[in-house]
């Protein structure tokens, strides 16, 4: 593109123009939305409950306890004794590399709000590990035979590619890629950042997830809000909000789709290729409000945010109005629940479970602090149907809710992903543990 940021002024300029229009175009009833999945969602009007701030209290796994799945599966802990665990990536070899990361307090003066990981405010949120972990398991049993920090000294890194020759890492302020030949087992090489990208932001907003298209060709960047709804003004969403798309080289770029408030996992639904993506929604309209969803990814497509939500409903704690962009809005794929923090996206692609687990979509949910009871804090599956999901959601991995009255956690489900041998792994950051899930 000649100018890589055209399209964001451009809509900054439709924005502007939209700004003070009819508000009888608002939608702030309660509504039932009926979506592509032939879901009816249920979104009360907004403040019909009263925003309800709820932190769960972690108190580790037991030693006679770990997460529960359904009958037929067997459940193992894979690796412990980790430093917040997030992202994990299985590289074309097998390798799997976790990102080690979480939320810095570095101002004594910032809100509790926007100090939250979507872990319990209560615990330790002191320095970041700051560090990639290489697990391999080379005789196949889903046990790891080597464990190494891989690439260290990063700051706060989360999304992880292989793409070639290259590793890619994007750290929450920018992307960077190092020299990489398939089974080493330690970056050594200097690497170079290739792309600034954004940094701080509310909540949990400050991950940075990749995925690459199938060719290769092109690098999708997950880059959430840096608000909750904009209160700090546009200026400061600049890039913000949207998947980006550029080159290997970090040229090119465009914005892939916007209005996603804060999109984290990302995959590719398998029987149409297409791009998929779970996102965050917004707090404080209630306990009702707003879902959370999973959602294929228009290109050029724009999701609400912050004007609306799940469709062209009108957000009304926005205080810039825009009746054009909320017209624009897109109805999501499948609602998730609001307040659940849907992080981890992964499509089963093996071969091992059973038949109605293929080719739908694992989702973990990291759980709540915006709900006056806990909701989350456990593994989804939705299946999908002729590459579009059915509307159904079914709890997989559950266990994880001690307490519900009185807000104990063992642990919080952060990431998926399907190794080779047909397994899923799934990280508890606040557990600094990795689950395996195996069909017996």
């Amino acid at each position: 593109m000649k100018n890589r940021y055209s399209a964001y002024f451009l809509a900054l300029g439709i924005l502007a123009a939209g700004c003070g229009g009819d508000k009888k175009a608002n939608h702030n009833d309660a509504d039932t939305v009926t979506n592509k999945s032939n879901q009816q969602v249920n979104l009360p009007a907004p403040y019909e409950t009263e925003s309800t701030t709820k932190f769960s209290q972690v108190l580790g796994w037991p030693k006679d306890k770990m997460p529960t799945a359904p009958e037929g599966f067997e459940v193992s802990l894979f690796a412990d004794s980790l430093r917040n665990p997030r992202n994990i990536y299985v590289a074309p070899n097998g390798d799997i590399f976790v990102s080690e990361a979480n939320t810095e307090s570095k101002s004594p003066k910032k809100k509790a709000e926007d100090l939250v990981t979507g872990r319990d405010k209560s615990q330790n949120m002191g320095k970041s590990a700051n560090d990639v972990i290489l697990f391999r398991d080379t005789n196949g049993d889903g046990k790891y035979d080597l464990r190494t920090i891989f690439l260290g000294k990063l700051n706060q890194p989360y999304g992880i590619l292989v793409l070639g020759d290259w590793f890619y890492v994007a750290n929450t302020d920018g992307l960077w890629r190092y020299p990489y030949k398939t089974g080493q087992t330690e970056i050594t090489a200097k690497g170079t950042k290739i792309l600034d990208l954004p940094a701080g932001g509310y909540n949990n907003h400050w991950t940075r997830n990749l995925i690459a298209s199938k060719d290769g060709k092109k690098i999708f960047i997950s880059v959430g809000s840096g608000s909750n709804v904009a209160e700090h003004g546009l200026n400061n969403e600049i890039r913000r909000a949207n998947i980006l798309e550029i080159n290997p080289d970090g040229s090119g770029e465009r914005i892939y789709a916007s209005g996603l408030r804060n999109p984290v996992g990302t995959d590719w639904e398998p029987k149409t290729g297409k791009l998929f993506t779970v996102v965050n929604e917004r707090d404080k309209l209630g306990d009702g409000l707003v879902p959370d969803y999973l959602t294929g990814v228009k290109e050029g497509g724009f999701y609400g945010w912050p004007y609306a939500y799940f469709g062209q409903h009108e957000d009304p704690s926005v205080k810039q109005k825009n009746p054009e962009m909320v017209k624009k809005t897109l109805v999501p794929d499948l609602a998730l629940g609001p307040h659940t923090a849907s992080l981890g996206l992964a499509f089963y692609t093996g071969n091992k479970f059973p038949q109605q687990y293929r080719g739908g979509a694992f989702i973990a949910q990291h759980g709540s602090w915006n709900s006056s009871k806990l909701v989350g804090y456990k593994v989804m599956y939705a299946p999908f149907a002729n590459g579009k999901p059915t509307g159904q959601l079914q709890d997989f991995l559950t266990g994880f809710v001690a307490d519900l009255e009185k807000g104990d956690v063992y642990g919080r489900p952060v990431d998926v992903a399907v190794l080779k041998d047909g397994s899923i792994l799934v990280s508890d950051d606040s557990a600094n543990k990795i689950w395996r899930v195996a069909a017996k």
